[in-house]
């Protein structure tokens, strides 16, 4: 009789090389899928647009400024929870298995007793840690300087000090933005599909952006791009961005992941 026993799993997950036909496919599909489902993705959506409208109600309108920290970080708390509510409908629709509000979210909902809040954690380090970088480069180039009412005067972002903490902080944050998009690109969806620990899921991550970095760092200034101009309308552009790419992101994973 044949040895029964599986052979353990690797590691690491294997990752594949991609090129540009890849991201196409995958945001085709991300479309076809937001088509498919309208009414989950806008569902999802609200959640962020939502959040943005109070943080422009807190600071235009009641000039609490303070608010606007919290608020931020219950961003990075949510977000990946709200991301595995697209990759459950893309699994789902690729999968041919019917589409049940009440299961789509209790599959969300269980992710809590799961990976996702340790990396949900791991997020939120990164936000506070920048908020903290971000304080102390303006302390350091604008900690003498006499401060203006930023809401009604830019003039001192336009002295030598204050160009020079714009142009430190922009890369400094995109170091930030570039690392954390790396470690968690793929490791989101690939912890909803797989029984794997966030640690060896954000190292598959970083090695497929390593093995593909012009791809890879593409896709992200391009989800960068859509998510600004999204923004711009009062979040409203959200509403189409975040769904399309947030089931875009599932169909890479399967096309980048062993």
């Amino acid at each position: 009789m044949a040895d029964q026993t599986a052979a353990p799993p690797a590691a690491v997950p294997e990752v594949y090389e991609l090129d540009w036909s890849d991201l196409k496919e995958s945001l085709a599909a991300g479309w076809r899928d937001f088509l498919e489902a309208p009414t989950y993705g806008l569902f999802f959506s609200c959640i962020y647009v939502i959040g943005g409208w109070l943080v422009i109600w807190a600071v235009s309108i009641k000039g609490q400024l303070w608010w606007t920290l919290p608020a931020a970080a219950g961003f990075p708390i949510l977000g990946p929870f709200i991301a595995c509510g697209y990759y459950e409908i893309s699994r789902r629709l690729e999968q041919g298995i019917p589409l049940n509000r009440h299961q789509i979210m209790g599959v969300v909902f269980r992710q809590k007793d799961g990976q996702i809040p340790s990396m949900a954690a791991m997020v939120v380090v990164f936000f506070l840690f920048w908020n903290f970088l971000a304080h102390m480069i303006f302390a350091l180039f604008l900690g003498n300087a006499t401060m203006t009412n930023v809401s009604s005067s830019l003039a001192v972002f336009l002295t030598p000090e204050g160009l020079g903490m714009l142009a430190m902080g922009t890369l400094v944050g995109a170091a930030f933005a570039t690392l954390l998009f790396s470690l968690t690109v793929v490791s989101l969806p690939m912890l909803l599909d797989r029984d794997i620990d966030y640690v060896t899921a954000m190292l598959t991550s970083f090695a497929l952006v390593r093995q593909n970095p012009v791809i890879m760092l593409s896709w992200g200034a391009l989800i960068a791009a859509c998510l600004f101009i999204g923004m711009l309308p009062l979040f409203f552009g959200l509403f189409l961005v975040l769904p399309v790419f947030g089931y875009a992101s599932w169909h890479l994973y399967r096309r980048a992941i062993g």
